[in-house]
């Protein structure tokens, strides 16, 4: 399992917690995911060090930049930013890279076979255009026509990008 196999069974509890509190009522709670963010950090820093604190905040730095930005544009939940941030600073950015690339095929399909399931594939296709190339219009604000009823719980294809990540090292 590579280096973070110290990360697994934490990792493996949380975002199945995650999935089904998503998956339940489309939210990821606070108390699951900061905590295990905090803690992470920490024992990152007591296994490796220095270097350990330095990994674990690079892997959290680039959970922050990657979600954030989906999330600044709309297209994504505070929740699923913060999981990722914890995940990052438990497995750090080399395994975070990975993860996050099954993450977004994982969740693609998702998107597709659900929009496909509930008949909105041509709007999924018109709002994820606008998402992506109408943020000139918008500046800063998040897309109004946004529909929340249509989102969807990220947390499974976190899950299972963040699981396989371990197996890919």
């Amino acid at each position: 399992m590579g280096v973070h196999s110290f990360a697994w069974w934490p990792t493996l509890a949380v975002v199945g917690v995650a999935t089904l509190t998503d998956l339940r009522s489309r939210r990821i709670p606070n108390w699951l995911v900061l905590p295990f963010l905090v803690i992470g950090v920490v024992v990152s820093t007591l296994l490796h060090g220095w270097h350990g604190a330095w990994l674990s905040l690079a892997g959290m730095a680039l959970a922050l930049g990657t979600f954030g930005v989906l999330y600044w544009m709309g297209g994504m939940g505070a929740g699923d930013v913060k999981l990722c941030a914890a995940i990052g600073a438990w497995i750090g950015p080399s395994q975070l890279v990975i993860a996050l690339v099954v993450t977004g095929l994982a969740g693609g399909v998702m998107v597709l076979a659900w929009a496909v399931w509930s008949g909105f594939l041509k709007d999924l296709f018109a709002s994820t255009g606008n998402l992506v190339f109408g943020w000139r219009q918008r500046g800063t604000q998040r897309d109004p026509n946004l529909q929340l009823s249509r989102r969807i719980p990220y947390a499974p294809a976190i899950a299972i990008g963040t699981v396989i990540s371990f197996f890919a090292r």
